[in-house]
């Protein structure tokens, strides 16, 4: 059972099951109506469209906000019950849940070695070869700026103060008027979140995380004991479900919330202007700190794209939103520096807690990433693996489509991730016969609370031409032993996840 129980009401319910697609029936034969409720209520949870642990409606409410019989709802309820996606008890209602069998992801998204490559197509990490001749140069920059720091002992806390103020004057460049103080550069965004969360959130405080959710934060707030509040993204690209965030933060009073604005980890998803403001003012009514993870911010893809301030526009003291920024997406995954913009106090305590930590940061990669920034490499750089992205992303999505053309997806306008929905097949089956064919790709399940999602596959924009072409061809093919049940011995026929 997920560790928050919200409630869906019965109008709200209804309106979900109406817009949900509908289950396709073998010709001449049509559902029962309890089937097809079941089927859909089925879909919600494993799309996380409603989060497990919800208490639905009473079996009258439903059947009055349907229209249908009670004892329609009645039968669907005990059939979803059969099938493990119901939980009941007596005077205390029914919940959603998942199937104590259903296939939960056991590795993180770990890359492969470099010696596994030549014969597995890894999509399993959403990261770049790094844009040279840049990195070189920035290293060798570095390398020249480096005595004087060698005289010192080499540990700063809170950052080198040239990097400091520069990435406090790019905020400021913005119309985000920040402080040297404001800024505090870590081990990459991950070492940022961690120490975010151990600051904020002890073990078994709640955070708010969208649903689905970049998988390594997932686990990393497991691992530090909180209890995830999922909250759906909205359909299709449309940024954040903003009723349903208000209705968390003002019910589940969450210490935390974490949320991705630009290009969405999974979904590629771009919250607007409105809906940025809308959920600081949320969280800042609720008493809820909001990270906001930027990490994919510069990478928008299209030129015509606008894109809107930063979520930190909205509250510039820092005293609601911490932003969290890297070097790793937009540069290169192996330039492991990160940064926190917050108020000058949350930095002053991010700091005197690293003393348990990592210490700092390392000195060399700071200086790399404050040469690339004062001589204009950054931006050339990034600008580089915008078009690889780009590059990457078309010759993906043409792939896909020609090899899956029953797999459904929105063409996000930056970052570099696809959500992609496997066409009723099961995403950890995909991802385990996968790896047998040469294509390692992570499942749904992977970025879900409590396995939802098990519909669903990411594929990053790492791989372009040839390869890409290559790697659709493998994710073809596990797909066809995946829906005959050739995946292993003794398989069944997989699942259908789609309603």
């Amino acid at each position: 059972m997920a560790q928050w129980t919200s409630a869906v009401g019965a109008p709200q319910l209804a309106r979900q099951l109406s817009a949900q697609q509908a289950r396709p029936s073998a010709p001449g034969k049509r559902l029962p109506a309890y089937r097809t409720l079941a089927d859909g209520i089925r879909l919600l949870v494993l799309e996380g469209r409603v989060p497990v642990a919800t208490r639905l409606p009473a079996e009258r409410e439903l059947a009055t906000a349907l229209e249908c019989s009670r004892t329609t709802v009645a039968a669907a309820y005990e059939s979803l019950r059969a099938e493990g996606f119901l939980e009941s008890r007596r005077g205390a209602g029914s919940w959603t849940a998942v199937p104590a069998g259903n296939p939960l992801p056991a590795r993180g998204l770990e890359p492969l070695p470099p010696e596994a490559l030549g014969s597995v197509i890894d999509l399993g990490c959403a990261s770049l070869p790094a844009p040279e001749p840049w990195l070189t140069r920035a290293v060798q920059g570095a390398l020249e700026e480096l005595p004087p720091y060698a005289h010192t002992h080499g540990d700063y806390p809170a950052g080198l103060p040239v990097l400091q103020r520069m990435l406090a004057e790019r905020y400021t460049a913005k119309g985000i008027p920040t402080m040297p103080e404001q800024i505090m550069v870590t081990t990459g965004a991950m070492g940022a979140i961690d120490a975010i969360c151990h600051l904020f959130a002890g073990r078994g405080e709640r955070i708010a995380v969208e649903s689905p959710s970049y998988a390594n934060i997932l686990q990393l707030m497991r691992e530090a004991g909180a209890r995830l509040v999922p909250v759906a993204m909205a359909d299709r690209l449309g940024g954040w479900d903003l009723p349903g965030w208000r209705q968390v933060l003002r019910d589940a009073a969450p210490r935390l919330a974490y949320v991705v604005a630009d290009f969405h980890n999974p979904t590629g998803a771009l919250a607007d202007e409105e809906q940025r403001r809308a959920l600081v003012d949320a969280a800042r009514s609720a008493g809820t700190v909001l990270i906001v993870d930027e990490t994919m911010t510069e990478l928008h893809l299209e030129e015509d794209l606008s894109m809107p301030r930063p979520v930190c526009a909205f509250d510039p003291a820092g005293s609601t939103v911490i932003t969290v920024g890297s070097a790793s997406k937009a540069f290169w995954a192996g330039m492991r520096i990160g940064w926190v913009r917050a108020a000058p106090d949350v930095i002053r305590s991010l700091v005197a807690a690293r003393a348990y930590a990592d210490l700092g940061t390392p000195v060399l990669e700071q200086l790399a990433v404050h040469w690339l920034m004062r001589t204009g490499g950054w931006d050339r750089a990034v600008e580089l693996r915008r078009v690889q992205a780009r590059e990457n992303r078309d010759a993906l999505v043409a792939a896909v489509r020609r090899e899956l053309p029953d797999w459904e997806f929105e063409v996000p306008r930056g970052g570099l991730t696809l959500w992609a929905r496997a066409g009723g097949l099961s995403g950890s089956r995909l991802a385990e016969v996968g790896e047998r064919v040469g294509v390692r790709v992570p499942s749904g399940p992977r970025f879900g609370v409590d396995g939802a999602f098990e519909g669903y596959v990411r594929l990053p924009f790492t791989v372009s031409g040839p390869v890409a072409e290559e790697a659709a061809s493998r994710l073809a093919a596990a797909a066809r032993l995946v829906a005959t049940g050739a995946g292993g011995a003794g398989a069944e026929p997989a699942r259908t996840f789609v309603a």
